[in-house]
């Protein structure tokens, strides 16, 4: 009788993964080899060295991902693997090995939309926490995909064992995790930003720097078309309600210009090589304080501040549009501390629920995959042999 394995495998960015998942609800693996150490020192990830880095580690991280599931290939059910969206070159190393093994082990392939992923890996979460129960949490939802790459907003609506997405909003230029990295790299901080600047924050006054967003507008030159862009290919601007769309350039321009008025830069500057020497984020306020002065810590959490606060207002705001009462928030900008505190408050406060993944989910893994292709399995929704990158793969439209 088949157990349900499939074999996941991610590598749309900088994370080669590996991960076997019994019937979309229960890890048996989950391997990750991160490139931090690779890009640190750019400040940001460098797409030919990324690419470089999965053809050296694909191999045995799909290996050792057999290995801790104690399985083979000859227990598994299907292949599935990440098609987009994400760098071309990093994409392109992990579905052409994926096509190679199903193609030789006469395994089928699915393939498997990374941002649909990131909201499976909650779903995942959920259902290991119900005892494997493949039906619990499988109820409407607005999902909140964040992450360096994207801010999206989804209308997530489960039926006949699948799920089907609306966007509901999205961010017009970077990213809220995109922010939070130049912003860290602006300040002389580490890489990737989330964890400095969460890690910095808590030890200044959030509400030092009082930034604010402006409320945004349909461009009239577009035409409703949507603007020149980094993230995934998505519904016209004119398609969507303006008060569920985001906006983080601006915030990092107004960063930089305090940096600039309050002469931080030098500071800035002589922070870069001890924060690459010390690999870690401080954890204690001394070190925190011999790292950065208390002002820069205060802008630190004033930017934190807003920037969370911009999330919760409109993810709410579009949840109480489509009456949900269930939300979902994924993606590598999930594991931020007073991101989970503000919303799990805020839901709590509106009587909702809320479910995140564990911190090991929510960034890039192939877990996630692996579980987003037991429904496409079991529809028998398959690759075809042409299968290629898609570096702008939409979700939703």
């Amino acid at each position: 009788m088949s157990r349900g394995l499939i074999l996941g495998i991610e590598s749309s960015c900088d994370e080669t993964a590996a991960a076997v998942v019994e019937r979309g609800a229960r890890t048996l693996s989950s391997v990750v080899a991160s490139q931090i150490a690779t890009h640190a020192r750019y400040g940001g990830v460098v797409p030919e060295l990324a690419s470089r880095e999965h053809l050296r580690a694909i191999v045995p991280v799909v290996r050792a991902a057999l290995e801790r599931a104690g399985a083979t290939f000859d227990d598994l059910d299907a292949i599935a693997v990440t098609s987009g969206p994400g760098l071309a070159g990093a994409l392109l190393v992990g579905i052409t090995y994926a096509k190679a093994l199903a193609f030789a082990r006469r395994l089928p392939l699915v393939a498997v939309n990374h941002l649909e992923g990131h909201i499976h890996a909650v779903l995942l979460q959920e259902r290991e926490s119900s005892a494997g129960s493949e039906a619990s949490g499988d109820e409407p939802a607005l999902a909140l995909v964040v992450s360096g790459g994207h801010t999206h907003l989804y209308s997530a609506q489960p039926a006949a064992g699948a799920w089907h997405y609306r966007l509901i909003g999205r961010t017009l230029d970077d990213a809220a995790g995109e922010a939070y990295d130049k912003v860290a790299k602006l300040l002389g901080l580490g890489y990737p930003g989330g964890p400095w600047i969460d890690s910095l924050a808590r030890f200044g006054n959030p509400r030092a720097v009082p930034f604010t967003f402006a409320q945004i507008k349909t461009k009239v030159h577009l035409g409703g078309k949507a603007p020149r862009t980094k993230a995934a290919r998505t519904a016209p601007i004119a398609a969507l309600d303006r008060h569920f769309l985001f906006s983080f350039s601006g915030i990092k321009t107004a960063v930089l210009r305090y940096v600039e008025l309050h002469g931080m830069r030098k500071e800035a500057a002589a922070r870069v090589n001890r924060v690459l020497a010390d690999f870690h984020p401080p954890k204690t306020r001394e070190a925190a304080l011999a790292l950065c002065s208390q002002p820069t810590l205060d802008l630190i959490a004033s930017f934190q501040y807003a920037v969370v606060g911009d999330l919760l207002k409109k993810s709410f705001a579009a949840a109480e549009s489509l009456g949900a009462k269930r939300i979902l928030v994924t993606g590598g900008v999930a594991a931020n501390s007073e991101l989970r505190a503000r919303f799990t408050a805020e839901t709590a406060r509106r009587g909702m629920r809320i479910g995140f993944p564990a911190p090991a989910l929510s960034t890039d893994n192939a877990a996630m995959v692996a579980a987003a292709a037991w429904p496409k399995f079991l529809a028998q929704e398959f690759a075809p042999a042409a299968l290629s990158a898609d570096p702008a793969l939409a979700l939703g439209l």
